[in-house]
């Protein structure tokens, strides 16, 4: 194909086109990727020399295959230059129908600027006839807006009169003609309407009046009850189906209902006087019940269903009693009497079928949805206000009472007695009963009021002698060590009375003992007996004192006269110049053993809780022959009596007179190398009450308490 004819095939470029065909850097790279690959095609066809003689073919092949693409781009070429006239004759038509689409929009425009000016030119006229209009309607509407002050006065008259649904009828008569004037009027608002809201809002008061007083109105005057609730439902109906702002008198009416019940019952003066809560409450304990029936009977018929007035009824109630009962223990603290009758009350009454728990209740009260009356924290704060008050009584009642007896047992006559003789005071039993008294009362509001009054009798009894009426504060469930403490506490006060009363016979025997031990002592028994006549003289009074009391005042009488006798022998008086001596004394002892055992055997103590078999057993360490065997009569003594001491060893070694250093030692040593006493259950202290002289240092251990 020649240059000419490829001149031809270029298609023709629109002038003004910026597209020439040299000039394109994309067709020129094209172009030159062409030959590349053309050259590298043909490198590898004619690589070889018998490869050239089929050139020729591979030419005309080619040939012809450069024609046809030839002809297919022209046909391609053609194609879109028919696309692209057609598209520039349209481009023609369009711009032609803008131009005319112009001029139309332009007329158009001028034509709204004239009908503008004319609007503006008939806006007066507008006005005139919304004018027109509106005094149209008014003189259509002035008979009856003439008589809308009338009417409004009217209807005050009757809600004064307490005709409130005639009231309501004559209200919405007048609001709907209010909205009657409102639309045409264009939301103008007449002075002569203007009354209609405080009208509207006294008559709602009204109905909230009647709904509070409902109790009332339901024995005394039904029918304005009915009329109050049923004025409440209309109007609610009347603007829901109207879509009108709600005036809320069916919820005024409710809380008037709420409030109502709440003045009469829980009203001023809200709480009780002091002193006065068990009357308030015996009070409510009538009138609640009886509220509730009156709501049952006569205010339930007169109210809708869904106003479930028996159900409203008990939980205002309630809620009005409970808030009451809150604000009285945030209060000054009760007195015990009034802290008592409002836990009784509230636990037991309230809930007990006089009252909410009456079978006369239906369903419709819905109690078993009540919060309890009192939190548990109100019944814990109330019971310990009623046990530290009573307590407090209990014990200042005691105290009364203990002084009273120290006077009666003060007199110059003698003490009441019993039938059988004893010494007698009915004060023992009146505690007891008083005691026993307020735990059976406390049974009755709750078994923890019941378990912390028993607690504080238990603790007031510390004060008191034990007697075996003590028993009968044992509640039934309770261990029988529970009484352990008080008893012990009681033993412990028993005893130091008993030495309280041992003092006086303490205080006339020291002088007999001053003379003990001596010579004199050694070969007559005056003194001894001096101190026995004495003794059973004292102790004859405790034949009117009933047992065990009568045991622990003649035991603590011996152990007595026994500690006297033994701080008589360690003060060191008397030392045995000789065997004879010795004897002499050993036979002392045992008389003197004998003789206090016949003498309170005869009083009537009992054998196993004596003392003064100490001393045989001293009589026994005065009597050894052999001063080398002393170790082991201290060993057998310190079993014994555990509480010997190397001191009082040590006076009675001195009281033989014949024990050297050596033997002494031996002897001491015996304390610390025999075997430890045994532990014996019950055993009391006898020699560590016992003072003795301070040894000489020739006489002490090394590991002695003076070491």
């Amino acid at each position: 194909m020649d240059s000419a004819t490829k001149d031809e095939m270029q298609p023709s470029l629109p002038p003004g086109s910026s597209c020439p065909g040299p000039e394109w850097p994309e067709q020129e790279r094209a172009e030159q990727l062409a030959r590349g690959a053309a050259l590298k095609w043909a490198s590898g066809i004619f690589y070889r020399p018998e490869q050239l003689a089929r050139l020729g073919q591979y030419r005309s092949r080619e040939v012809q295959r450069t024609c046809s693409l030839e002809a297919r781009i022209k046909s391609v070429v053609q194609s879109y230059l028919e696309g692209v006239k057609t598209g520039v004759w349209q481009l023609a038509q369009a711009f032609e129908a803008v131009q005319g689409a112009r001029e139309a929009l332009g007329q158009a425009r001028a034509l709204l600027q004239g009908m503008a000016m004319a609007t503006q030119t008939l806006k007066p006229l507008r006005e005139q006839v919304a004018q027109h209009k509106q005094l149209q309607v008014l003189s259509q509407l002035l008979p009856r807006l003439w008589a809308v002050p009338a009417a409004v006065a009217h209807t005050r008259t009757l809600i004064d009169a307490q005709q409130l649904l005639e009231a309501y009828v004559c209200l919405r008569e007048l609001e709907q003609l209010q909205e009657e004037t409102w639309a045409p009027l264009g939301g103008l608002e007449l002075p002569v309407f203007e009354g209609l809201g405080p009208l509207a809002e006294a008559l709602g008061q009204a109905v909230e009046a009647a709904a509070g007083a409902a109790g009332q109105l339901a024995r005394e005057d039904p029918a304005l009850l009915v009329a109050a609730v049923r004025v409440a439902e209309v109007d609610a109906e009347y603007t829901t189906s109207l879509e009108l702002a709600p005036r809320d008198w069916r919820q005024r009416c409710l809380q008037a209902l709420q409030e109502g019940l709440e003045r009469t019952h829980f009203g001023t003066p809200l709480l009780p006087e002091p002193g006065a809560l068990a009357g308030w409450l015996e009070a409510l304990r009538v009138a609640l019940p009886a509220e509730l029936a009156i709501a049952e009977a006569l205010v339930a018929p007169c109210c809708p269903p869904h106003y479930k007035v028996v159900q409203l009824w008990a939980h205002t109630l309630h809620s009005g009693l409970r808030r009451c009962l809150q604000q009285l223990l945030e209060g000054p603290a009760l007195a015990a009497a009034d802290a008592f009758a409002l836990l009784h009350w509230a636990l037991h009454v309230y809930l007990g079928p006089e009252m909410m728990g009456s079978l006369e209740l239906g369903p419709e009260a819905d109690v078993s949805q009540l919060e309890p009356l009192l939190t548990l924290e109100n019944i814990e704060q109330l019971e310990a206000t009623f046990v530290t008050q009573i307590q407090a009584n209990v014990a200042q009642w005691l105290q009364r009472a203990l002084d009273g007896e120290v006077a009666e047992w003060n007199r110059e006559q003698e003490p009441d007695t019993d039938s059988s003789g004893f010494y007698h005071s009915p004060m023992p039993a009146i505690v007891l009963q008083i005691l026993e008294e307020n735990i059976r009362v406390t049974s009755l509001v709750s078994e923890s009021l019941q378990q912390r009054v028993h607690s504080m009798a238990l603790s007031e009894l510390g004060a008191f002698l034990r007697s075996s009426s003590v028993s009968v504060l044992q509640p039934d469930g309770v261990a029988s060590g529970a009484l352990a403490p008080v008893e012990t506490a009681l033993d412990e006060l028993q005893r130091r009375i008993c030495r309280l009363v041992l003092e006086v016979l303490l205080a006339e025997l020291q002088p007999l003992f001053a003379a003990l031990p001596s010579r004199r002592w050694l070969s007559k028994s005056e003194l001894l007996d001096d101190v026995c006549e004495r003794t059973e003289r004292f102790c004859q009074d405790f034949s009117r004192v009933r047992n065990p009391a009568a045991q622990l005042l003649l035991a603590e009488a011996e152990r007595t006269v026994v500690l006297q006798y033994l701080c008589a022998l360690m003060q060191g008086r008397l030392v045995c110049r000789g065997a004879d001596e010795r004897t002499q004394a050993a036979e002392r002892l045992q008389h003197d053993a004998a003789q206090l055992r016949e003498l309170f055997l005869g009083l009537g103590l009992e054998e196993s809780v004596r003392c003064a078999p100490v001393l045989l057993a001293l009589r026994d360490l005065l009597n050894l022959r052999d001063p080398m065997l002393l170790g082991l009569e201290v060993a057998g003594l310190r079993q014994k009596f555990p509480d010997v001491s190397e001191d009082h060893i040590s006076a009675l070694l001195d009281l033989r007179g014949d024990v050297s250093r050596e033997q002494r030692l031996a002897a001491l040593s015996s304390l610390q190398a025999g075997p430890q006493p045994s532990p014996s259950a019950g055993r009391r202290a006898l020699f560590s009450l016992v003072p003795a002289p301070t040894p000489a240092l020739s006489s002490c251990l090394p590991s002695g308490p003076c070491a």
